[in-house]
């Protein structure tokens, strides 16, 4: 099978465990939305940060680093398994211990039991963190989805019952620490791996020399990601964090699956053939054109059927959440690619160059907050728009020069199917507001738009012949 065959099959691998899973907790989460309330889901949000950047203290560096090394052996991952033990308790210990802090911060007293029991996901995670890493390392993503779905019902299916029993935030804490166990558990069950008693100083200094600059730029990532919901907490209400979180949840059932996707398969894949900068550039190309024919009609097809989609889902207490919704979607169209850049430099060895361009980026988008902070939660939302360009832009700049595919190049590749998708959705938008809101119930009216706006899509990215369509029809119907 060719580069080109191989990258496809594996995104649309990739995207099937992404989507499959996530797919079964969206569904477990509209159960809950529709008991619990905004203000329950605000402070779950509020933990996002710390959650988050445990994953990526124990994740980033040593896991790139070990997917990168061709070589590795049981001493390799024995060491990265022990080390993420002894990280996993260490930070728990520490977010033990500044639980009130966090609670005085967000004005929340209930927070600090919540941090102490919900951040127990973090040793748990640490258990399986080598085992997984091995099923990427492998490209293993039909292996990967037989152990995230079972894991995701059961946690979700206790969420459920205590929600309906009354226990409010509390479900969502012990649903989210019942997937990680028996996620946990189904990876020992399956793995052959198991580690030994070796910790070896040189296989340590070896990863963290390369991880270091990794975990640093994965946690740089991390604060930047979660920087809305801290400041959305911190100066607005819980309802309002609640408002957005579930908006941004939604709106990253496909960016966040496309992009994690693209990262699972094109880091290994880019990895084979970083010695080839032209077969790079080509395989480079033809993802880019693939993730961008995909999420742009997505996303936003999305923020058109926006309104009756909430209502329909979530009911009418969360419709103040639609306005968030359609900005982050517009928004997310880019965000795919940030990492399909960054891969790049991480396959060629650029790893300061990564951590520098992530510092880059993250000071010039707090700068920004800080600036539009006082325009509220929509001026947040807007810039966080803008600056998505932006940051694909600096990104592109240097992935681009180290393969020899400058911006104005990218750009022209993507802008037909960008432009295709924006004005189908604008006039779907108008025939919305015109015709279909006033005479069809929600139901119909969502299926009335999503039948349009794909049938329109299709046929003019066939008539205009896109690259994207040409290589999905090849390589996918025609297999």
């Amino acid at each position: 099978m060719s580069y080109k065959q191989r990258a496809v099959s594996g995104i649309v691998w990739a995207l099937w465990q992404q989507l499959s899973s996530k797919v079964v907790s969206f569904g477990i989460s509209i159960f809950l939305a529709r008991i619990l309330e905004p203000s329950q889901f605000g402070l779950i949000a509020m933990l996002y940060l710390f959650i988050s950047v445990g994953n990526s203290l124990l994740d980033g560096g040593l896991t790139a680093s070990l997917i990168r090394t061709t070589d590795a052996d049981q001493r390799d991952y024995s060491t990265v398994f022990y080390f993420n033990i002894i990280g996993s308790t260490f930070l728990y210990l520490l977010l033990f211990l500044t639980a009130p802090l966090i609670a005085a911060f967000y004005h929340q007293p209930l927070l600090t039991s919540v941090v102490r029991v919900y951040t127990l996901i973090l040793i748990i995670n640490a258990f399986f963190g080598v085992q997984s890493t091995l099923l990427v390392k492998e490209l293993k993503f039909k292996k990967q989805t037989n152990i995230q779905i079972p894991s995701a019902i059961g946690g979700g299916i206790l969420g459920i019952i205590l929600a309906k029993l009354g226990y409010g935030v509390w479900s969502l804490v012990w649903m989210g620490l019942c997937t990680s166990f028996l996620s946990t558990a189904i990876h020992w069950i399956t793995s052959k791996w198991r580690p030994a008693l070796i910790f070896d100083k040189a296989c340590f200094k070896k990863h963290i020399h390369f991880g270091y600059k990794m975990t640093l730029s994965g946690l740089i990532d991390t604060v930047y990601q979660n920087i809305y919901l801290i400041i959305i907490g911190k100066y607005f209400s819980a309802t309002q964090l609640g408002y957005y979180s579930r908006a941004d949840s939604i709106s990253q059932l496909p960016i966040s699956n496309i992009s994690a996707a693209i990262n699972k398969v094109t880091y290994p894949m880019f990895a084979e053939i970083s010695n080839d900068p032209v077969q790079l550039k080509n395989v480079y190309k033809r993802l880019m054109q693939q993730v961008v024919f995909w999420n742009a009609p997505a996303l936003i097809l999305l923020s058109v059927i926006a309104r009756p989609l909430f209502h329909i889902l979530l009911t009418d207490k969360w419709l103040p959440a639609v306005p968030f919704f359609q900005l982050l979607c517009i928004g997310g169209i880019m965000y795919p690619l940030h990492s399909y850049n960054l891969n790049v430099l991480k396959v060629m060895g650029q790893s300061a160059l990564f951590l520098r361009l992530e510092i880059i980026k993250k000071v010039l988008s707090v700068v920004g907050i800080l600036l539009f902070i006082p325009f509220g939660i929509y001026g947040l939302l807007y810039f966080q728009l803008f600056f998505n360009v932006i940051a694909y832009y600096i990104n592109s700049i240097y992935s681009g020069r180290l393969i020899n595919y400058p911006v104005t190049e990218q750009v022209k590749d993507i802008l037909p199917t960008v432009a295709l998708a924006g004005s189908i959705g604008l006039c779907c938008y108008f025939l919305d507001r015109l015709l279909i809101n006033d005479f069809f119930i929600p139901t119909m009216q969502i299926g009335i738009l999503f039948i349009v706006f794909i049938g329109v899509y299709y046929s003019a990215s066939l008539l205009i012949k896109l690259s994207a369509i040409k290589d999905f029809n090849q390589l996918i119907l025609k297999r």
